[in-house]
């Protein structure tokens, strides 16, 4: 670990861990170390991962029944900012398995549950809120970019947005506006969560000990966000069966960087 206790920030909201200086190789050893916890424990990923890419799959054939299949490209690209909730197990194991505790279904999934009981909840407001947004910016965009256009099939949506100015306008912009939400609901859960599943601190206090963590961490904080985005995105490319194994691995990363970036509990 190349924490530096001397980096340590002064000033915290009340029940906030202090928060160290990280390098990328923290970065490095989060992601080993969730790979390590993955496969020590693989059977809670494959579970977890499994919730998720059947989200994605029911995500995937409601759109294709009611006939909006250019809105599958956002919500495909949306549904992983619901990820994190869908870790606090993951969260769990890797908790247990530093401590030394015994890792049970009836341990990790109480503590799943009693999540519900605690500040946890109050986040996933704040996450579905810029979910909503993102969602809704993405219709916003399609009116003004292809609002006079029909697609009558997915084929022909992805031939639109290919091929016409409207469509190259349509990806740009959409890509600058999504990239700007996913940064900004990053810097405010990826250490929030965590944090919130292991401390009694309430949500705020979580969400502004995880945006100063990335502002006094841009480099690699942001590397880890960037790292997060596209894994996720190449595991939604096979129907998001890629999942069952990304999801785990970086759920159980997200919690070492965290143990890495604050102080002890």
């Amino acid at each position: 670990m190349t924490n530096k206790t001397g980096g340590l920030t002064e000033g915290n909201p009340i029940g906030a861990p202090q928060i160290r200086v990280l390098s990328i190789d923290d970065v490095r050893a989060s992601l080993k170390d969730g790979w390590e916890d993955f496969k020590a424990h693989p059977g809670y990923g494959l579970f977890f991962g499994g919730i998720y890419m059947l989200g994605g799959l029911l995500i995937l054939g409601f759109v294709t029944r009611v006939g909006s299949p250019w809105m599958i490209i956002p919500l495909a690209i949306g549904f992983p900012l619901l990820g994190p909730f869908v870790a606090v197990g993951l969260y769990e194991v890797s908790r247990r398995r530093r401590m030394g505790e015994p890792i049970t279904p009836k341990g990790v999934l109480a503590q799943v549950f009693y999540q519900r009981e605690r500040q946890l909840g109050w986040m996933a407001f704040v996450v579905m809120f810029i979910f909503w947004i993102w969602v809704y910016q993405v219709r916003l965009l399609f009116a003004l970019f292809l609002g006079f256009k029909s697609f009558s099939s997915w084929d022909r949506f992805v031939e639109i947005v290919l091929s016409t100015p409207e469509g190259w306008g349509f990806l740009v912009v959409g890509t600058i506006v999504g990239a700007f939400l996913a940064t900004v609901l990053f810097s405010t859960t990826v250490i929030a969560l965590p944090m919130l599943a292991e401390r009694e601190v309430d949500f705020v206090t979580a969400m502004i000990t995880s945006i100063a963590t990335v502002v006094k961490n841009p480099v690699p904080m942001l590397g880890f966000g960037f790292v997060v985005g596209l894994a996720t995105l190449v595991a939604l490319l096979p129907a998001f069966v890629g999942l069952l194994l990304v999801l785990p691995v970086l759920g159980h990363a997200t919690w070492h960087l965290y143990r890495r970036a604050t102080s002890p509990a």
